[in-house]
């Protein structure tokens, strides 16, 4: 029995197959027009022309134009398809900051070839052609790369651009399986915008569909946590769609460099590759930690036994918030709550770790 498929995106978009098929039809269309009314023109400027010439004229454009029309919109569909997916991933204050160097690019152009006029007119056309097309690419790039300088310039901080920390934020698997990360947005330590890859969707769709019932309650905890995030006031979840991807792991982390973002990730091997990379990775254990109530050596508390210990005679229980408590020489107690007193605690990775032993003469 398949496990339940859901929906996150509410909107339906059209097929990309559908739009390029339109955009070849359309410069199809154009071609045969052209060469079309090229035939037409070639036909009446012959000597004798005549009605039978001119109809050949005609039908000879408008094959010509079929033929080269399809294989050049299709070229045409490619390479539109290209800068489209190439502009999905490029955030809009940087497209609007490319934008605004490419027409500065273009002013410094038109100055810089003034004085190549002079020259003689194949060099000149030649030589401004070249210098059109350099600066002005020279000035996209700059205005991309310094785009947080040019919005500073007119008093403007992009919110997408991911400015400052807490902006914008890419969500892993592990974090959205986790689930508290809808906590956080729920009660405010978590605003801005939130980026979750379509990898990732696609990873929490094939762990909700998966034959094992503890697997799939995860994928389906992850899905759920999208739905949370997308009616979240302090939140905004944005679907960034890529196709092809090999590794998530890397295209969260690039995904993150690229937009200036942090990574939350539950994931630990994830978050120290994501800092080396120089992305920010805020770590949820540590702030969940902080707002545990906290234990020290001496307190007493009570906590329900569940399970061996790694060492002999430890048994193994957990406080309300997850908090993992070890008791010496308490395995015969397991399946009961038992008072204790703390000896020690240490802080993990994973979070705290209290080493306690029982009250009273079981544990003196």
């Amino acid at each position: 029995m398949g496990g339940h498929r859901r929906r996150v995106s509410g909107s339906t978009e059209e097929r990309p197959a559908v739009r390029r098929g339109r955009l070849v039809e359309f410069v199809r269309l154009i071609f045969v027009l052209l060469f079309a009314a090229g035939g037409y023109t070639i036909a009446t400027q012959l000597n004798n022309p005549s009605t039978t010439r001119t109809l050949l004229g005609v039908v000879l454009g408008t094959g010509t134009g079929f033929v080269l029309g399809g294989a050049f919109g299709r070229q045409t569909a490619a390479a539109v398809g290209e800068m489209e997916r190439e502009f999905s991933r490029v955030p809009a204050p940087e497209l609007v900051a490319g934008t605004a160097g490419l027409l500065i690019g273009l002013g410094v152009a038109a100055l810089a070839s003034v004085p190549l006029f002079r020259l003689p007119a194949l060099a000149a056309w030649t030589t401004a052609a070249f210098v059109y097309v350099t600066l002005a690419y020279l000035g996209y790039r700059v205005g991309r790369s310094k785009q947080r300088e040019l919005f500073g310039l007119i008093g403007l901080k992009p919110r997408s651009a991911g400015t400052a920390g807490g902006e914008i934020a890419v969500v892993d698997t592990s974090a959205l399986i986790d689930g508290r990360v809808v906590d956080l947005a729920r009660t405010g330590f978590l605003t801005g915008d939130l980026l979750v890859h379509s990898a990732v969707l696609q990873e929490l769709q094939q762990i909700a569909d998966s034959s094992d019932p503890k697997r799939r309650a995860r994928g389906r905890r992850g899905l759920d946590a999208v739905t949370e995030l997308q009616r979240a006031p302090t939140v905004q979840v944005h679907l960034v769609e890529e196709s092809a991807v090999a590794d998530v792991d890397a295209a969260l982390v690039r995904l993150a460099r690229e937009r200036g973002a942090s990574l939350l990730t539950t994931d630990h091997n994830l978050a120290k590759v994501a800092e080396a990379m120089s992305v920010a990775v805020p770590r949820m254990n540590d702030l969940a930690a902080a707002f545990r109530v906290p234990v020290g050596p001496g307190d007493e508390l009570t906590v329900e036994l569940v399970k061996q210990g790694r060492e002999h005679g430890q048994a193994v229980g957990y406080m309300e918030d997850g908090t993992m408590v070890v008791v010496e020489n308490a395995t015969d107690r397991i399946g009961s709550e038992v008072p204790v007193v703390a000896r020690n605690v240490i802080t993990t990775v994973t979070g705290r770790m209290v080493f306690a032993q029982l009250q009273g003469p079981a544990g003196s």
